[in-house]
């Protein structure tokens, strides 16, 4: 006779998501209008954007992904050919599909080249090329030469510090904990030179996420991080007290992805064992989880963010 099945445990739906648009519900909107084949509603957004850098950036990415499913991006752009947001969000998804392997990676350069020329005081075409080049070229004099007509439009862009850091951590791949390894020294420069309240003010955190990721997919590290010291060295621990001061002096709170700066901060308090700091940091995400950096070192982002909420606030995953 078979065993009786396990009884069945109801888990509650969780009260968190891993969407890329974050906290930006316009955007949700404007995300799900395309993927049903509205471009007017991507394009009244991008349009509200005006030369907020960082915002578009975020806005174009996240429209990227339902734009690289569909030709609905390049509709657009042929019933506006003139329009540079629609050149922007066809080069966009265009470096989509190419990372994907689905198109050339030529073609994704030559829309990136042509939505520069639509708005030549743009970042965001630049930023696009940057990140193809990141995911389809071992050339870093091209990299850096994108990350250059990037700053030279925005000096402190967000999501082209953020590419530049997560590849300059990947250099050395096998290094292990190298505390003078240049990712370091690019944050602390960048944290030297921002501007007051630049949100800039979380690249060590970032820097030290990023160079974990690459360390542990290469086995460097204690499996347990708890073992491993690796968030609680002096570097660490004064890269995060910059960071999580900047957070408590209230700058940057209207950020286009501040929710995702807070996540590597929580993950980072969170794993140096300031459990009450990264409550309050989990307070503030509320819905708002990401991918990054919840799935470095773990097969399951979404359990991992679970599990360290749940231990930071004194409780247990699920309950």
């Amino acid at each position: 006779m078979n065993p009786p099945p396990p009884p069945f445990r109801f888990r509650p739906r969780d009260d968190f998501t891993m969407d890329p648009a974050l906290d930006d519900r316009a955007l949700s909107r404007a995300r799900d209008a395309l993927a049903m084949g509205r471009w007017t509603e991507a394009r009244s957004l991008l349009a509200a954007t005006g030369r907020d850098w960082d915002r578009r950036a975020h806005r174009v990415t996240v429209l990227a992904e339902p734009a690289a499913r569909s030709r609905w991006a390049d509709e657009w752009l042929m019933a506006e050919p003139d329009s540079a947001d629609a050149a922007v969000l066809a080069a966009h998804a265009a470096v989509v599909s190419a990372v994907r392997g689905e198109i050339p990676a030529a073609d994704a350069e030559a829309a990136c080249t042509s939505a520069a020329r639509s708005l030549p005081e743009d970042p965001t075409p630049w930023y696009g090329l940057l990140l193809l080049v990141r995911h389809t070229s071992a050339d870093s004099g091209r990299l850096k030469a994108c990350f250059d007509q990037v700053r030279s439009r925005d000096p402190w862009h967000h999501g082209a510090h953020h590419a530049m850091t997560a590849w300059l951590a990947e250099r050395r791949e096998s290094a292990a904990d190298d505390p003078f390894h240049e990712v370091y020294e690019f944050a602390d420069q960048v944290v030297w030179e921002r501007p007051p309240g630049s949100p800039l003010a979380m690249l060590p955190v970032i820097a030290h996420a990023e160079r974990f990721r690459v360390l542990m997919t290469a086995r460097q590290l204690a499996p347990d991080i708890a073992d491993s010291l690796y968030w609680t060295s002096a570097r660490a621990r004064r890269g995060l007290r910059l960071a999580f001061d900047w957070w408590l002096e209230g700058e940057g709170r209207d950020h286009a992805r501040l929710k995702l700066d807070l996540n590597y901060l929580a993950h980072a308090k969170y794993h140096e064992g300031r459990t009450t700091e990264a409550a309050a940091l989990f307070n503030v995400i509320g819905p708002h989880a990401t991918r990054e950096p919840w799935a470095y070192g773990e097969p399951d982002a979404a359990e991992a963010f679970r599990r360290a909420r749940a231990r930071a606030r004194g409780g247990r995953p699920g309950s």
